[in-house]
């Protein structure tokens, strides 16, 4: 039997060269609209339930368009909380970039581990938010208000070209600030009043623009862009990412040891991994999403393995870093990633 939710109305509008599709939950009975919400987004983020929320009317709408590989979404929703777990990333094959922009509504909380994510130099607070960035192979939460907001998925490789770390945008914020931001959201907004009306290759450019600018935004804010002395740093970092993912597996690549291989100032490299919490953060952070993709793709190994795999030196310290990042224990993690996988 069908689920009710699976059944509500999805209209596509096609025109060639751009797919167009538009939900909108008032055809569903009010007790139902937000479970049909809900299967409409599932697939990429699980929008949580409450008594309230299911006791009353929802209102919610979006539409999406596919054009020349990259999607642009135009959402109205309530306030809800969202959520893409980390058993989620670790059994879909979402993988792209996340850019939101917030025409009006804010976002009041995000997580991006299993406790408030502290602001990073230069961020906003959460309620004044207009540009929110997400890797979509990280997990997060997210609470906000009744919105408005405009979406662009971009594949890495594109965010690659400007971020040089690009796992290193996941949670970002950004407040209309700035010349860049600024731009952003305004070509976001105007692109979804007018992208009905263009021509395929018109919403094409249009869209890898607005995709172009809210990356560039970001850019401008971690000092990735502008001249060559930011290429400069580019490049040095891109060279520790890789000493960084080739040595990840070793329990005694530290920053120290980062350093001496290196042999980069130590200022350097501390204002380099800065907006990560610094180049320790950055490699726990890296070895935890191994053993979290490892602990989902080998379930015959046993945890302490996938730990040591992941450059951790016990079991144990492995045990309380995943537990305070994901508020879950590894093992049962591993559980929950099987459930959803079968």
């Amino acid at each position: 039997m069908t689920h009710p939710a699976a059944t509500a109305p999805e209209r596509p509008l096609s025109p060639p060269g751009v797919a167009h599709s538009h939900f909108d939950v008032r055809a569903e009975p009010p007790d139902r609209q937000f479970l049909a919400w809900r299967a409409r987004v599932g697939h990429v983020m699980d929008a949580l339930p409450s008594r309230d929320v299911l006791d009353r009317p929802f209102n919610a709408a979006i539409d999406r368009y596919d054009v020349g590989g990259l999607v642009f979404t135009e959402c109205r929703a309530d306030a809800l909380v969202m959520e893409r777990s980390l058993a989620r990333v670790s059994t879909d094959s979402v993988r792209d970039f996340a850019f939101h922009v917030f025409e009006h509504g804010r976002m009041d909380d995000v997580r991006v581990r299993a406790a408030p994510r502290a602001l990073r130099k230069g961020e906003p607070p959460a309620g004044t938010v207009t540009l929110l960035a997400l890797d979509m192979n990280q997990p997060v939460r997210l609470r906000r208000s009744d919105c408005r907001v405009h979406t662009f998925f971009v594949p890495g490789a594109l965010v690659q070209e400007t971020f040089p770390d690009p796992e290193a945008l996941h949670g970002r914020m950004l407040a209309c600030t700035t010349p860049a931001a600024r731009l952003a959201a305004a070509h976001a907004i105007s692109l979804a009043r007018h992208i009905g009306g263009m021509t395929p290759a018109a919403a094409q450019s249009a869209v890898r623009t607005g995709a172009q600018l809210a990356v560039s935004a970001f850019g401008k804010q971690a000092g990735f862009e502008g001249n060559a002395r930011a290429a400069a740093r580019a490049a040095m970092f891109d060279q520790v990412r890789r000493h960084v993912q080739t040595h990840l597996h070793r329990a005694d690549l530290t920053p120290e040891s980062v350093l001496a291989a290196l042999q980069l100032p130590r200022p350097t490299l501390y204002r380099m991994f800065q907006h990560e919490g610094g180049l320790g953060s950055y490699i726990r952070g890296l070895r935890l999403r191994q053993a979290a993709s490892d602990l989902a793709r080998y379930p015959h190994v046993l945890v302490t393995d996938v730990a040591y795999g992941a450059g951790f030196g016990s079991a144990s310290d492995f045990s309380r870093a995943f537990r305070r990042a994901y508020g879950i224990a590894p093992q049962d993690f591993r559980v929950q990633a099987l459930e959803r996988r079968f």
